[in-house]
């Protein structure tokens, strides 16, 4: 293939990613709206002549909803000349390129401290390398941060994970939900951030066909994976207790997008809007010095039986 015709099939597939994304937002977020009885705040969103980024998004917030106090699900398409420093890690030899890039990315902080805060995104990334050849590449996952753990909540998060997975090979599955732990660990605290799910990145093994498919099959179990979840918990009785240790995990969910997460620094290396990129942020969090929970309390089980790297399925 040209480099000519390499181009345009790149151009002709921006147009299909992009659909289905937008699509995956709104099924998403119609979902989430129906649980929680309230409707999404929809910002639609262009990046400007001026701006280091061309492009524009859909971001859609809920706040102070009775299921949830904060769920944000962006939809973004931007184009950049040069690949921050968080993009190349893996791809020095695309370092400051011109790129393209777009996504679904959400987090849902729910009121109730029996449901966990879940976190999706899904990804495709485009850059044109030193000899004018475009390079894609695609990446996403879905990890559950429990405040207090349930043990068929973490087997049906992971085995949805694998069933969506498992189409793209039987490898899939443990590959990514390994990354996964690896990825949403904090390193300062030696602790991972939750019970984790699969996350993958860089991904171009199976060409734009294969790894799209993948995509869009990570991208659809997602309701699958957590309204049940939703559901079973959000109604649970719960009091000072429960609502503090929340917030105090919570500013754990803080930490790591600040300081590690990837997505986080890339979008603000990039000149990405800082509204969209920081709606994972939870509206309300704490920090305690030296918080040890009380031994054989459900807040310890968290710590000794659930953070802890283990297989679920």
């Amino acid at each position: 293939m040209t480099l000519a015709a390499d181009s345009e099939t790149q151009k002709s597939r921006v147009p299909l990613v992009r659909e289905y994304l937008v699509g995956l937002q709104s099924r998403i977020t119609t979902a989430i709206a129906q649980a929680d009885g309230t409707a999404f705040r929809v910002d639609a969103w262009t990046k400007g002549p001026g701006d280091a980024l061309q492009g524009n998004g859909i971001t859609q917030i809920l706040e102070d909803g009775p299921v949830f106090e904060r769920a944000g699900c962006g939809f973004s398409h931007v184009t950049g000349p040069k690949l921050p420093p968080s993009a190349t890690q893996h791809r020095p030899e695309l370092s400051g390129a011109p790129f393209e890039a777009m996504g679904v990315s959400l987090v849902f902080h729910p009121r109730n401290p029996y449901v966990p805060t879940v976190h999706m995104n899904v990804r495709m990334l485009a850059a044109t390398d030193k000899q004018g050849r475009e390079v894609c590449w695609f990446g996403g996952g879905m990890d559950l941060t429990p405040f207090y753990g349930f043990e068929e909540d973490a087997v049906h998060f992971h085995a949805t994970c694998k069933a969506a997975l498992d189409p793209s090979g039987t490898d899939k599955y443990p590959r990514f939900k390994t990354w996964c732990d690896e990825y949403f660990y904090l390193k300062h605290r030696h602790e991972q951030r939750g019970i984790g799910g699969v996350f993958f990145d860089d991904f171009s093994e199976l060409g734009f066909e294969g790894g799209f498919s993948m995509v869009r099959s990570v991208g659809d179990a997602f309701v699958d994976a957590y309204l049940p979840i939703l559901n079973r918990r959000k109604d649970t009785v719960y009091g000072e207790r429960e609502r503090n240790f929340q917030l105090y995990r919570r500013g754990r969910y803080v930490e790591f997008n600040l300081v590690w997460d990837r997505g986080t620094h890339f979008g603000l290396q990039s000149g990405g809007r800082t509204e969209s990129i920081l709606l994972s942020m939870p509206p309300l969090a704490s920090w305690s010095y030296q918080h040890t929970p009380e031994a054989g309390s459900p807040e310890a089980e968290l710590y000794s039986r659930y953070l802890p790297r283990r297989d679920w399925v």
